[in-house]
Parts: C-alpha cells; sequence; structure tokens
C-alpha cells in the first residue's frame, strides 16, 4: 500500500538461540575420567573462532564440558563456578562430583520456561574413587553412564563409544569376557581417533583439541608417561588431580 500499510497480516520472527556447533564426550574409568572438546565455534559456513574453549575445569575432581549455543554455554559455567565458589567459602571444601550433578540438574531446571541452549557433560571423581560421567539435556534430565557424546558429531561418534566403550556388536573371546574398563592409554587413543574421524566427516568440527584427564586421589600416572603438550592444573599434589592435553586437528 502507498501508506506503507499491508493488505495482508505480517510476521515478524526473533530467535534469541544459535547453535555454534562443535563436540564433546567423557569416558569414565576404574579411577579415571577423560573429558575432551574441540575449540572451533561457528555459525552456519562461517567459523566465527579457532578457539573457544567447551571444556572447563570446576574443582580438582570435576570437569564440565558444555556445547550448543556458545553466549549461554559461557554463562552457565560462569554460573556454575560461582555457585561452587560459595559452597567452598560456606564448607572449606570442595562440592563432591555427585552433589554438583545435582546442582546442575537444579539450574537447568529452573530456567526450563527459557532454557540455557546447552548440552552438559560433567565429569569427574565420586567420593569412593571411581570414574564418573554424567549428561544432562537442556532442561536438566540427567543420567550416570560410562561414557556419552554430545554436539554436532554426536551421531557420528556415539556410535563408535558404544561399540569401543560398552563393547555393542562385539563379541567376546570364548572364555575372556570384556574388560569392565579400559585402561587409560586405550580411552586417550578411543578420543584422539572419536575426534580426528569427525573433523574429517563434519565441517563444524576441528581446529584444535582438548582433552582433560581427572585422576583419582593416589593413582599413580600410568597412561600418561610420554604424552605430548600436557600440563597439570591441580591445585594440590596429595588429592585428585587434574590435567589437560592439546592436540591440532584439521583446520580446512
Amino acid at each position: 500500500m502507498p501508506d506503507g500499510s499491508f493488505s495482508n497480516p505480517q510476521q515478524r520472527q526473533f530467535n534469541p538461540y544459535s547453535d555454534n556447533g562443535g563436540t564433546i564426550l567423557a569416558i569414565a574409568g576404574a579411577d579415571f575420567t577423560v573429558i575432551a572438546g574441540d575449540t572451533r565455534q561457528s555459525e552456519g559456513y562461517s567459523i566465527q573462532t579457532r578457539y573457544a574453549p567447551k571444556v572447563f575445569r570446576l574443582t580438582d575432581r570435576a570437569v564440565l564440558a558444555v556445547n550448543g549455543f556458545a553466549a549461554d554455554g559461557n554463562m552457565f559455567v560462569k554460573k556454575v563456578k560461582q555457585r561452587l565458589e560459595w559452597y567452598r567459602h560456606a564448607h572449606a571444601k570442595d562440592m563432591p562430583l555427585r552433589a554438583i550433578a545435582r546442582l546442575i540438574q537444579t539450574m537447568l531446571y529452573a530456567q526450563r520456561f527459557f532454557p540455557y541452549y546447552v548440552y552438559n557433560i560433567l565429569g569427574g571423581i565420586e567420593e569412593d574413587g571411581s570414574g564418573a560421567v554424567y549428561s544432562f539435556d537442556p532442561v536438566g534430565s540427567y543420567e550416570r553412564e560410562a561414557c556419552r557424546a554430545a554436539g554436532a558429531a554426536q551421531s557420528l561418534v556415539q556410535p563408535f563409544l558404544d561399540n569401543q566403550i560398552y563393547f555393542k556388536n562385539q563379541a567376546a573371546a570364548p572364555n575372556q569376557p570384556h574388560p569392565a574398563h579400559l585402561p587409560l592409554s586405550d580411552v586417550l587413543a578411543i578420543v584422539i581417533d572419536s575426534f580426528t574421524s569427525a573433523t574429517e566427516r563434519h565441517i563444524e568440527v576441528g581446529d584444535g583439541l582438548e582433552i582433560y584427564v581427572v585422576l583419582a586421589k593416589g593413582r599413580s600416572v600410568q597412561g600418561l608417561e610420554g604424552v605430548r603438550s600436557i600440563q597439570e592444573l591441580s591445585t594440590k599434589s596429595d588429592g585428585d588431580r587434574v590435567f589437560v592435553i592439546r592436540r591440532d586437528l584439521k583446520k580446512d
């Protein structure tokens, strides 16, 4: 119309969310947990940055990986760290892993009508010294698992983990059952292979890889000997220990 009005109803729409790609995974061992994520942040066919960490150390026994909408992920990690600091000041100790999982569930469910658009994976060491992985959906449903992948390449990585960690579709040798837990060196190899292959097949995965390893108190560093580009992040040498391993992935 000449006056700027419309003969038919017009609709305006605003979407507050975006999917920034990337992939995360975690695998629990008998007395360790490995949590990893790539560093590419993208939107559509555009790479926004080649270094956007998706895995964050919370305490010496807990590491959180977030994937989905990067702005929500960064804000959620910031709020979780704040709540853990309040707990540390009130109780003079770090919150146990199981309690951190329930805290994250409560925080996500509280925002269920305008959710944080992030898929979280929490990994670390329980109070009994066992490795544990907790996976969350954006509104707080969660469960403890032996392994979990999330993000853009979840459909590529999760079947591989089901086969290698849960031994799905693998027949055990006669009188030799599948092991309950794999050694750390094997888990690290599986993680690196997972991201290397996902990078080859998915445009939203690549650039860099950060692998966090949480070891139970008293466990030796067997399996980490000779690993290059490794750095310890632990605040105390006599408790649970956290290490980070950094690797390059394809940048095309």
